[in-house]
């Protein structure tokens, strides 16, 4: 399969964030194992220029142009289930940000014992943007990272597997 530098429907997106959230995000994956990664955020691709991505006010659907000036890791969907991970994607837009999912990450990684913690992580209740992509996926028939709970996904994990992906594409501004 040859990949394409465009994005299809349902394709995961990462990227950098700037500025403080970024470097807290940052901070977040390194307590949780990830190390200072050069990606903290994902999206979905929905098609004609649109985006869906969690963001502290909700996630929202938006415009990929927002990322031009921007290093892009793009983990292509299977044509078979591209539609269907849009679609799913859109059904979480203004779900409420997922703060506490960090924290729940951070006590998996360190295997600290909490009743309830992997179905707190794995609801769809509150979602940060790594845990938005990976259920759209799942949801769309896609099983991304299938040996992962959706709940404890960081963006570097979908980023680490974009560019392990042969045919992912990596877009430069």
């Amino acid at each position: 399969m040859t990949p394409t530098p465009d994005p299809q429907p349902g394709d995961i997106g990462c990227t950098q964030i700037t500025g403080n959230v970024g470097l807290l995000i940052r901070l977040g994956q390194w307590l949780n194992g990830d190390g200072f990664a050069n990606y903290e955020h994902a999206f979905v691709y929905l098609g004609r220029g649109q985006i869906i991505e969690a963001e502290p006010g909700g996630a929202r659907v938006t415009d990929l142009a927002e990322y031009d000036a921007r290093t892009i890791a793009w983990i292509h969907c299977p044509s078979t289930y591209a539609g269907s991970v849009a679609d799913a994607a859109r059904q979480f837009e203004h779900v409420p940000y997922g703060f506490a999912d960090y924290l729940a990450i951070a006590l998996h990684r360190f295997h600290i014992p909490v009743p309830g913690l992997k179905a707190f992580a794995n609801s769809t209740r509150t979602l940060i943007c790594s845990q938005l992509a990976v259920q759209a996926a799942r949801r769309g028939g896609w099983d991304l990272l299938a040996d992962t709970p959706a709940g404890y996904v960081t963006p570097d994990d979908l980023a680490t597997l974009a560019l392990a992906t042969p045919d992912s594409t990596v877009t430069h501004p």
